[in-house]
């Protein structure tokens, strides 16, 4: 049996200095694994890992860590998430020491989608712990401790820590500072909310690296296909704390409605390339195909240098 290594891919690669392109799959509302498994077997070999989303939008799926497992499972590096919606402290953790058990190593934490828009609006709300928060515990997990002070009577949980920033919130200024908090917090690279406006996220790279963030941790820059002028439009206009570019709307609204799918995709390759060779301080890319995954092969071929993807040892 081959031996394991003590870091996640992901983490030997971007040590490494290698740019990273991870994709993300939300899990079925279902129990079938089959699901899952085929997406992230058609992105295998395009993705340096894959994000699981935890019951993202709070309605019920599938669970980020069993859908962990069964990537794993397919030989696909996964990146669980983990929300402080729906769990206390006592029930994360002992989530995490399973996750751990079963060979888990990246954990993404977020604070969690609101019920209120889900399909059980009713529910309680837990948020026992926010997001700094969280990264903390896990932070005491991979050093040997229960949050509580409990020593772990084993090897701690090798947990390669991520966090989210999304550099188009307002307060603007504030963002940098925020993102600053989670790294202090143990933090060890950052996915940022999709970049639908290149000059606000190289604005908010230039605060990032006036703090030297982006020495501290691993920044890998969002991204989006839209699939329509329509949607694009929309979203600039109506969807809070999303903003979007005249560019890519103009973009997508000349393709027409036979090319636009295609333009999507070259909008986005086309901002891997821009960002890998313009934007200091960014160490990879997040591709969010929402309920569009199978497209993300497509759109990395179109990235010249982004073939083959970087193995590990």
């Amino acid at each position: 049996m081959k031996a394991e290594t003590k870091e996640s891919r992901i983490q030997q690669l971007f040590k490494r200095g290698e740019f990273v392109i991870t994709g993300e799959v939300g899990p079925p509302r279902s129990h079938d694994g089959h699901e899952v498994a085929d997406i992230a077997l058609h992105n295998k070999d395009y993705c340096d890992a894959m994000n699981l989303t935890d019951n993202q939008t709070a309605i019920v799926r599938l669970s980020s860590i069993m859908s962990g497992v069964i990537l794993l499972q397919n030989d696909v590096e996964p990146i669980i998430q983990v929300t402080c919606r729906d769990r206390n402290r006592i029930a994360i953790q002992s989530d995490l020491l399973g996750a751990a058990s079963m060979g888990i190593k990246n954990v993404l934490c977020l604070t969690g989608d609101h019920q209120n828009g889900g399909d059980h609006p009713t529910a309680k709300n837990v948020y026992d712990l926010d997001s700094v928060t969280l990264i903390r515990v896990v932070d005491s997990l991979r050093k040997g401790k229960i949050f509580s002070g409990h020593e772990i009577k084993c090897e701690p949980p090798n947990f390669f820590i991520g966090c989210v920033e999304n550099p188009f919130g307002d307060p603007f200024e504030f963002r940098a500072i925020r993102l600053e908090k989670k790294i202090d917090a143990g933090a060890d690279f950052v996915q940022t909310q999709c970049i639908l406006d290149m000059e606000r996220f190289e604005r908010f790279m230039e605060k990032v690296r006036e703090r030297g963030l982006h020495e501290r941790a691993y920044i890998c820059a969002g991204l989006m296909p839209i699939k329509s002028a329509k949607m694009a439009r929309y979203m600039q206009k109506n969807v809070a704390g999303m903003l979007v570019s005249d560019e890519i709307c103009e973009r997508l609204e000349k393709a027409g409605k036979e090319g636009v799918q295609q333009e999507a995709v070259n909008v986005v390759a086309d901002q891997i390339k821009y960002i890998k060779e313009h934007v200091k301080g960014v160490a990879g890319v997040h591709v969010m195909a929402v309920a569009w995954e199978k497209i993300i092969p497509t759109i990395i071929n179109k990235v010249e240098w982004a073939m083959p993807r970087p193995r590990v040892s």
